[in-house]
């Protein structure tokens, strides 16, 4: 008893001794001025009380272990419940996912092989508007096609596209890879091929002139350029393999458009761009007004446009496309792509129907990569070193290639939350879009790019809807994917689902292509 007796009193001494400490210690330091007097009492008597020094530590220590515990709930009360298990199961990276954008994943589509995988969801948006393709080996050609198809106003010229036009490629791709091969005799020289190796020359001529006019300057047109206000222009950046027509906002910032009058917002300019707004408009909206429905039954008939009808473009037999066992595949995809637009502005007229949509096509044979793009869908590779290469450029309405041919069509653009062509559409390229393609306004005419895979090496293909370009960039888009290569969608649903997560309010749709060794390996498709 006596030495319990002695012990505790020695622990109260030494205890009281080391508080009494501790309070002279805080008492003593005085505050460097007059002024914190108050502050530093205050401190003294609520914060560096040892219970609110303990219950401080404890509460940074857990949030810190928050921070560094590999959960993905965007939430402070989901991290919490992910910790502790109430999220469900969290093992890798696939059980994270399952965590990720719930919603999103209710109407999500997707598709997967050997080398490639999509998914798509349809995010914050009333309708699934996209549109993809995978046709890995076709016909036994070696050849395999991957396509974005981003639908707007409708489904119908998406759906138009995957169905018509991939069939027509398809087809075309297969004969003409039977004649490379030797397996059907190539056609005799005839006038029918020689169109096309002449507009080929053709197109060759204008680029070198096209070139060599935008190396020593590049013009920036102001829209309504009769009032005769010319901007001053900055050279042309170009690369080797392929060319990108420089972005640039050109546009006046008044009137939320462009062109127009100097000084006053009002003018001759303003007018004619307001009565083409609301001509165009009108068509949209189906104004019932005997005025609006005469225009309306005009434009059905074909009689409302400017200018003659709009002539078919030709196509041409798949021998024609190919010259020393080489495929033309740049100008097969031009080709179709520009009969298929006609045939779908001409059925969506007969419905009414002014559904748009854009194109990305990719091409793979052996060590080549083609990719044509209407629109702003876009295309990134990954080449050995892990840099983020293009493999197609937006065609956006304020770029001012598309700004100067909009102006010589003799419409405008104007910003509407983004640029839109007339006021309506955030793209200058598409297919279908009626009520603009008859006006010249938007075209479908494709840029395509040619990748020599041998060169670039490339470890992965990324195409996929504005959707995600919304919320990533290019070399963001790589390096998020290039992490989750292993996953089974080789990190397409990752992203697509991250980009929803991030805020994306339009359809997500992501294609992403492996190689191995600068080379695609063709495997089976399976839903």
């Amino acid at each position: 008893m006596e030495d319990e007796l002695e012990d505790k009193i020695l622990y109260q001494t030494l205890s009281k001794s080391h508080m009494k400490l501790l309070s002279k210690f805080a008492v003593g330091v005085t505050p460097l001025n007059s002024s914190l007097s108050y502050v530093w009492k205050v401190m003294r008597v609520y914060l560096l009380k040892p219970e609110v020094l303990i219950a401080g530590l404890l509460i940074c220590l857990f949030v810190l272990y928050l921070q560094a515990a590999e959960v993905w709930s965007r939430g402070f009360i989901g991290r919490i419940s992910n910790s502790l298990g109430l999220g469900g199961k969290a093992g890798g990276r696939s059980g994270k996912l399952s965590m990720l954008a719930s919603a999103a994943e209710k109407n999500s589509w997707e598709e997967r092989t050997t080398g490639s995988a999509v998914y798509a969801v349809q995010g914050r948006r009333a309708k699934m508007e996209d549109r993809f393709v995978i046709s890995e080996n076709i016909n036994s050609s070696g050849i395999s096609l991957f396509a974005i198809f981003d639908g707007h106003g409708g489904e119908y010229a998406a759906e138009y596209a995957k169905n018509v036009l991939i069939k027509n490629i398809h087809q075309k791709l297969m004969q003409s890879s039977a004649i490379a091969d030797g397996k059907e005799p190539p056609a005799p020289k005839s006038g029918h091929c020689a169109d096309v190796q002449e507009e080929k020359a053709d197109d060759e001529k204008d680029t070198e002139k096209s070139s060599d006019k935008e190396q020593e300057v590049n013009e920036r047109y102001k829209l309504n350029a009769h009032n005769g206000n010319d901007d001053v222009s900055a050279t042309v950046q170009r690369r080797q393999s392929f060319r990108k027509s420089k972005t640039e906002d050109t546009v006046g910032t008044g009137g939320g458009g462009t062109g127009g009058s100097n000084g006053g917002g009002g003018g001759p300019a303003v007018s004619s761009n307001q009565m083409l707004e609301n001509d165009l408009l009108s068509k949209y909206m189906g104004n019932q007004s005997p005025a609006r429905q005469q225009v309306k039954k005009n434009l059905l008939n074909g009689t409302s446009g400017s200018g003659p009808a709009p002539v078919k473009p030709k196509t041409y037999d798949a021998r024609c496309y190919v010259q020393n066992g080489s495929i033309n595949f740049g100008k097969i995809i031009t080709d179709e792509v520009l009969a298929a637009d006609y045939d779908l502005v001409e059925a969506a007229k007969k419905l009414s129907d002014f559904a748009g949509t854009t194109a990305l096509i990719a091409v793979i044979h052996r060590s080549k990569l083609i990719v044509a793009n209407v629109g702003d869908s876009r295309g990134v590779m990954c080449d050995y070193k892990g840099n983020a290469i293009p493999l197609s450029f937006d065609h956006k309405p304020q770029q001012v290639r598309e700004q100067k041919r909009i102006a010589d069509a003799g419409g405008f653009i104007a910003f509407k939350g983004v640029w839109r062509v007339a006021g309506i559409l955030a793209t200058s390229r598409a297919l279908g879009d009626y009520p603009l393609k008859e006006k010249n306004l938007v075209i479908a005419n494709p840029d395509v790019l040619s990748f020599d895979l041998i060169d670039h090496r490339p470890q992965f293909l990324i195409l996929a809807s504005d959707g995600l370009w919304d919320t990533f960039t290019n070399e963001e888009a790589v390096a998020f994917v290039r992490e989750r290569l292993d996953e089974p969608h080789f990190g397409a649903k990752s992203i697509a689902l991250q980009s929803y997560n991030r805020g994306s309010v339009d359809n997500i749709t992501v294609l992403v292509i492996v190689l191995k060794n600068g080379r695609y390996e063709i495997g089976s498709s399976s839903n």
